[in-house]
């Protein structure tokens, strides 16, 4: 069982991790999505869904370490 937590604890750290990395990303990104032509009239979705992208690692990263976090308190 404590194996079991210890996997899920990185997991939910590596989630949050991924997420935070994602927002760094998307400034460096955007310029060269935007030079691709096809991709102009849809800017604001392809915005909307990095961003969109980030916040549900970073939630449910922070799920996950809740969740950890209840179940390593309930322990013997």
């Amino acid at each position: 069982m404590k194996n079991n937590l210890r996997v899920q604890l990185f997991w939910g750290i590596a989630l949050c991790l991924a997420g935070i990395g994602v927002f760094f990303r998307i400034p460096q990104v955007m310029p060269q999505v935007k030079s691709i032509p096809q991709f102009l009239n849809a800017i604001g979705f392809i915005y909307f869904s990095f961003y969109l992208l980030g916040i549900l690692l970073v939630v449910g990263g922070v799920k996950k370490l809740h969740d950890v976090y209840k179940k390593y308190k309930k322990m013997p």
